[in-house]
């Protein structure tokens, strides 16, 4: 009886609320779990790792001394650090180049008179199916110095006379690594060209015809400008993925040889494991995070302005 009159008169109470306060209490009910899924999945290892990174703590005892910034202050003066944010940006800009360029050419010629254009659609989504174990296996076997077939094509061909040391020696291991994550990514830049291309009305490409242009004008003056926002979101979002991407490059090279390839990721899984030091590789993924966040807001910004526009 004590609990149905306590429920009874909860409703009762609730009837009397203004709609406007009903409504605002029924959405924060419906929102409820999702923020308590934020708050344990995200919001507490993010304030977490900000803690840990103010300290000098061991990955084994999780025990150290509260020591504020000076984990950031070392690695301010770390000559790793710099060299795997250096390797950091020149990964991740090699790669947009190469899964940009090859996803714009493969759209190009997937959106033509293609001769079985659906099983060649097909076939251009296996690198991004494939595992990255199973790709990063493949390719250690052809870039292997010793009995790698690339070597072996290079030398019949009389390109080169020796076989290159293409994962032991720099920069060829970090231009392995990057033609590597190209071909893998690639297939995500092709659809979402693919999709846009298909998208732009015929009636643009006749009338450019019909004033002479040539299929190089048509492609700068039409194509180019239509796939613009498509292409910067694109870019913005493998940017972002493929700044903290880890596995790819762990597997294939180490970070190595002499931590050549070694970018952030690579240095906080070495920081926090081989050296056990949690304090300072959290203090690179804080940093990590904050480069990041300069992704997100310009990512924020174009989208806020693409709905403005419309």
């Amino acid at each position: 009886m004590g609990d149905t009159w306590s429920v009874s008169g909860a409703k009762k109470r609730l009837a009397r609320l203004p709609l406007a306060t009903r409504n605002a209490l029924f959405g924060l009910m419906l929102i409820a779990p999702s923020m308590l899924f934020f708050l344990v999945l995200v919001a507490y290892p993010l304030l977490q790792t900000v803690w840990i990174s103010l300290h000098s703590m061991s990955t084994i005892t999780r025990q150290g001394d509260f020591v504020g910034l000076a984990n950031y202050a070392s690695l301010m003066r770390s000559e790793d650090f710099w060299n795997a944010f250096k390797n950091s940006i020149i990964w991740t800009s090699g790669s947009l180049v190469v899964q940009v360029s090859l996803g714009i050419a493969f759209a190009l010629i997937l959106n033509g008179a293609l001769f079985m254009r659906p099983v060649a659609r097909a076939l251009v989504l296996f690198p991004y199916l494939i595992s990255t174990v199973v790709a990063v296996l493949i390719f250690q076997w052809l870039f292997n110095d010793l009995y790698g077939y690339l070597n072996f094509a290079l030398m019949n061909l009389g390109i080169v006379d020796r076989p290159v040391n293409w994962l032991g020696k720099s920069p060829n291991a970090m231009i392995s690594v990057i033609a590597v994550a190209g071909w893998k990514h690639f297939p995500f830049v092709t659809l979402a060209v693919l999709a846009r291309l298909q998208s732009i009305p015929p009636a643009l490409y006749d009338a450019a015809r019909i004033d002479g242009a040539n299929a190089w004008a048509r492609f700068w003056d039409i194509t180019l400008p239509q796939l613009k926002p498509v292409l910067a979101a694109v870019i913005l979002l493998r940017a972002i993925w493929d700044f903290k991407d880890f596995d790819l490059i762990y597997m294939f090279t180490g970070g190595g040889p002499r931590a050549s390839t070694e970018t952030l990721p690579l240095m906080i899984y070495r920081e926090v494991f081989p050296k056990l030091s949690i304090g300072s590789g959290a203090a690179v993924a804080m940093i990590m995070l904050l480069i990041m966040m300069v992704f997100f807001w310009v990512y924020a910004r174009m989208i806020d302005r693409e709905d403005t526009q419309k």
